[in-house]
């Protein structure tokens, strides 16, 4: 099999579509942004990229402040439906029945339904041409506490989290490794008895 080459294109997949929440001052709004991910561990830096002509940049820019939600597959309607429709005409946190918690550090609302929620201020905006880059330092972070365990370890498995690649929604699927795994060297299987005897026979 061969390889077709395409035009160059914004394309990586998958990725999350995560729900942003931001409020300046009486004004609120919830909005789906695909283009997010990390930058830096230290400090935790995060990113979105924001069309200026959304209705949520004004809000952004003002507020320099947003909370960037990871939603569950069960949340894809209401997903999509935050990153289709304005709410310069909607109230679309009534619209999807979203139920609102005050965050810990900034003034955006955590969206209780969706099991992790990052909370993030703003350090700076890059101009990239379609799209402004919000960069943002991670201030907090809040996870529902099904996800978890008794050692208190974080198992985000359990939050069945929702994909999306090239104009499609998916459920993140099967696990295949873990980090490091490939690194890892294999376990010599215990001897069998005969195998024991076998080489003490050998020694003798």
């Amino acid at each position: 099999m061969g390889r077709i080459k395409l035009k160059g294109g914004a394309l990586t997949a998958p990725v999350p579509p995560a729900l942003v929440t931001v409020a300046a001052g009486d004004e609120k709004n919830v909005l789906t942004v695909a283009w997010t991910g990390i930058l830096a561990t230290i400090p935790p830096t995060t990113y979105i990229s924001v069309r200026p002509r959304r209705h949520s940049y004004r809000l952004l820019e003002q507020s320099r402040e947003f909370v960037l939600h990871l939603p569950p597959a069960s949340l894809a309607r209401q997903v999509d439906y935050c990153g289709t429709f304005t709410g310069a005409k909607v109230d679309k946190f009534e619209k999807c029945n979203f139920t609102l918690l005050p965050s810990d550090e900034v003034s955006a609302p955590t969206v209780a339904e969706c099991p992790v929620a990052l909370e993030c201020r703003v350090k700076e905006i890059l101009p990239m041409g379609s799209h402004d880059v919000f960069i943002a330092e991670i201030v907090s972070v809040s996870v529902d506490e099904s996800l978890m365990d008794k050692t208190g370890k974080l198992r985000l498995e359990r939050a069945h989290l929702l994909a999306f690649g090239h104009g499609e929604y998916y459920a993140l699927g099967e696990k295949v490794g873990v980090f490091g795994f490939s690194a890892v060297k294999r376990r010599k299987k215990p001897a069998t008895a005969k195998q024991k005897g076998n080489e003490h026979g050998k020694r003798r």
